[in-house]
């Protein structure tokens, strides 16, 4: 576990524009330290671009801040350097290494040149943490290529756990997961959220419902709804968008 305080994410009016499409339009939100938010909209509602806004992937005007730092014009690893780290769709391993060798290189990220070319002397701690934390203690050998889709995507979340994270944005981790693997991952963000703060982009609306603290609901680049996941699923703004139920013009406009 990590010994550093539990930091709050702010973003405050953020915009992200191409070529005159605003595809995230005057967002504000704060991710309080420890949450486990989850961020749900409709394809196009600017949820991915808003994490490619806050890891340097897209420019972006606006404010983001973590932990008392600025993130917006810096480069992406330097973005990484303040301990925050995201996972895309499609997990990012490498194959024909085995998940030890992939943890042991993401700890290596960290480290100075020079040390990376000694030979290490057993396995670092931090490594053995994560291995239990992402259940692949048995798998520790096998090539990464091997694993299940699930286990890739534990396999990506422990990579950055070695590096010590503190906060983690997560892109449809869940995505092609068997139920297993679904509640899985549900239970291995739980514990990851105890000593960090993570942000899940998701359109299981059941896996949303069982595991997420708060959630954000993003529609047409802006903030639509936002709350605990009753709260959330009772507003008629939501239900409109997520089952076309009409809505007033009054209920739109509180």
């Amino acid at each position: 576990m990590t010994e550093e305080p539990l930091k709050a994410l702010e973003i405050t009016d953020v915009r992200v524009t191409f070529d005159g499409f605003t595809a995230v339009d005057g967002v504000s939100l704060r991710v309080g330290p420890g949450d486990l938010r989850f961020l749900i909209g409709p394809n196009g509602a600017g949820k991915t671009t808003l994490v490619d806004a806050v890891t340097g992937l897209v420019p972006a005007t606006g404010s983001v801040r973590f932990g008392g730092h600025e993130l917006l014009g810096r480069p992406v690893h330097r973005v990484a350097r303040l301990g925050i780290g995201r996972t895309f769709q499609t997990a990012t391993v490498f194959e024909n290494l085995t998940v030890l060798q992939n943890l042991d290189i993401a700890v290596g990220a960290g480290r100075r040149p020079l040390t990376l070319l000694r030979r290490r002397r057993g396995i670092p701690e931090e490594v053995e943490r994560a291995l239990e934390t992402i259940g692949l203690a048995d798998h520790r050998e096998r090539p990464a290529g091997t694993l299940a889709h699930g286990q890739k995507q534990w396999l990506e979340i422990g990579m950055l756990l070695v590096q010590n994270v503190q906060l983690l944005l997560l892109d449809e981790p869940v995505a092609g997961m068997s139920h297993e693997e679904r509640e899985a991952t549900g239970q291995l963000l739980r514990r990851v959220g105890e000593d960090r703060t993570v942000v899940v982009i998701e359109h299981d609306m059941d896996f949303m419902r069982t595991f997420a603290s708060s959630v954000t609901v993003l529609h047409a680049g802006r903030v639509l709804s936002e709350g605990t996941v009753a709260e959330v699923r009772a507003d008629p703004r939501v239900q409109e968008v997520y089952l076309g139920e009409p809505v007033t013009e009054a209920e739109v406009e509180a």
